[in-house]
Parts: structure tokens; sequence; C-alpha cells
């Protein structure tokens, strides 16, 4: 399998993941569904750093939206508008688009004030989008390619952009 078809296979699991509803189009209320489910499951629903997670989804929502040129999107549709803004702009589309959500997420997660994710951390965040404690640790592991023991917002928005260009298997947004 080639990388483009890897990205796009792996976008397109981002696609069924993210429509929330399953109605076959991704809309901003099955954006406000996916935050809403996993601050309820961090228990962070209703705090600032909770709002703030809330609001970094559909600010990516709402950038891919204006890019589609619809808030309505089919997979294809989809597909076609994270390849244009996000994958095939390789770093530069990974920090304009997923970072801050990334950094929304160490915000939420980050409990001890380090401005990084720490294991126990880790498993907290893979819990809440419904992976296990073990894939939460081998994950840490592979991600942590500093080996400072904890993770940095840099690492983990590298790790989102190499699992979609399939050079990893840590699906951080949830599988």
């Amino acid at each position: 399998m080639t990388t483009a078809t890897k990205a796009e296979n792996r976008l397109e699991e981002r696609f069924r993941l993210w429509d929330h509803d399953g109605n076959g189009t991704i809309e901003r209320s099955d954006f406000v569904a996916e935050a809403e489910g996993i601050l309820e499951r961090l228990g962070a629903a209703g705090t600032p750093k909770g709002d703030a997670l809330r609001d970094s989804y559909l600010a990516m929502f709402d950038l891919l939206a204006e890019a589609a040129g619809t808030d309505r999107m089919s997979q294809d549709k989809f597909v076609e508008v994270a390849e244009q803004e996000i994958v095939s702009k390789g770093d530069a589309g990974f920090k304009r688009v997923v970072e801050p959500t990334i950094q929304a997420i160490v915000d939420v997660l980050d409990t001890d004030g380090d401005g990084e994710v720490s294991p126990s951390e880790m498993e907290k965040w893979f819990a809440a989008i419904g992976l296990s404690g073990a894939q939460a640790d081998d994950a840490f592991r592979q991600i942590d390619v500093d080996g400072s023991g904890d993770l940095s917002t840099a690492e983990l928005v590298a790790a989102v952009r190499d699992y979609h260009l399939g050079k990893n298997d840590i699906p951080l947004l949830g599988a």
C-alpha cells in the first residue's frame, strides 16, 4: 500500500469516527458530539480547558468546512479537503489545522502543569477515546522520540501526522 493510499484510508477512518450520527456526512454537530463525549469521559466538561478543547474541535471543523465550501461534507469531500488542507501541506498543514486541537488536548490532560503529557495522562486520553492502557503505554514509548519521559505538543502533532501518512499505527485522535 502506498503512502498516498494509506493516508486516504486513514482519512476515511477519521471520517467514520467523526460522523458521530452515522448519517454519511460530517457536520458541525458531529464535532460537537465528539468533543463533548471526550470531555465527559475526561471529566472536563464545563471547565475552561474543556471549553477550549471543544472550541478547538469546532475551529478545526470550521476550517475544513470553509475549504470545502459546505458545512456538510460527504466522505469523498472530507477526504479531498483534509488531503488538500492538511496532508498535502505536510508539517505546515498539521500545524495550522491539527496543532491547536492537540495543544488543547495537552492543556486538558496536563494535570501536573508541566506543559507536557506524562504516561498516566496519556492513559487517561486513551481511555477517553476508547483505547486501552496497554495501547497508551506502547504509543507513549513510540512517540517519546526525545526520551524525556513526557510528550510535548510537537511530539504529539508529529505522531498524528505520521499516523495519517502511514508511518505509525497510533490513532491519537481515536480509532
